[in-house]
């Protein structure tokens, strides 16, 4: 193979691979499946569906098998067609695991952001839910009226059980459903053990909400310390020329001109 024949194919592989990186949002929206248009709520269709408008929060938002391949496989054919002997097969399996591997946690935009609003809406939820139970609501009822009152991400989540509710699905069926949910799992969870045992849910709900603010707290606190972590780095390489200039250059100098003349 010539060297402007592979000097393309690297090119080509390249593109591919970069394209897919910096737009691989759009991308994966592109590749999600999409529903019938006889997908309903509360069967299989309308989870499908909400997976695909990015509704549904979880590993339907992450990108999908194929475009992870195909990303891989043009970094490997890149580094396979830039690297002479057996460089090139070393270089493709390491280009094309790595890029494999980052892409894992490549995730729609859209399907991120509905993520962090429910992830932020959580307490709130708990807070309105418990306050209508102690009203004297029933759980059921409190989750059609809380459903009622939120829009968003906290809307989109709770309105798929509370029509499951309304068209009679078992409350039991339904909590279970919510426990297996990503950011509202705990929730689901506290409603499952109060129907199954019929203890009083308010007081649990109180609970949960200030486990929900002090898990969020810790959240907050956690980023801040990444924050200063990573900052640290481009601080230290800021000042890395000005030490080598001021400390490490002299005293070299120092040392050679002492050699030289002595």
């Amino acid at each position: 193979m010539s060297a402007a024949v592979a000097a393309l194919v690297a090119a080509g592989a390249g593109a591919v691979a970069v394209l897919l990186t910096l737009r691989r949002p759009a991308l994966l929206r592109a590749a999600l499946p999409r529903a019938g248009p006889d997908a309903c709520e509360g069967s299989g269709g309308y989870d499908e569906r909400r997976r695909a408008e990015g509704g549904v929060v979880g590993d339907d938002g992450r990108a999908p098998t194929r475009l992870r391949l195909a990303a891989a496989g043009g970094a490997a054919v890149g580094a396979a067609v830039l690297l002479p002997g057996w460089y090139a097969v070393a270089g493709a399996v390491l280009a094309g695991g790595l890029v494999w591997h980052r892409s894992a946690g490549w995730e729609d935009r859209g399907v991120r952001r509905r993520r962090e609003e429910l992830e932020a809406e959580v307490v709130h939820i708990v807070d309105l839910l418990s306050a209508a139970v102690s009203a004297g609501a029933a759980p059921a009822h409190a989750l059609h009226e809380v459903t009622a009152l939120l829009d968003g991400a906290g809307a989109e989540a709770l309105r798929r059980w509370s029509r499951r509710l309304r068209w009679g699905s078992e409350p039991t069926d339904v909590w279970a459903d919510m426990a297996t949910h990503e950011q509202l799992g705990r929730l689901g969870q506290v409603l499952l053990r109060s129907a199954v045992s019929g203890a009083p849910v308010a007081e649990s709900l109180a609970r949960l909400a200030e486990d929900e603010r002090d898990r969020q707290r810790g959240q907050v606190e956690a980023r801040v310390r990444q924050i200063e972590v990573k900052a640290a780095a481009p601080l230290g390489l800021c000042l890395l020329p000005a030490f080598v200039l001021l400390g490490i250059v002299p005293l070299v100098a120092g040392s050679v001109t002492g050699l030289v003349l002595g």
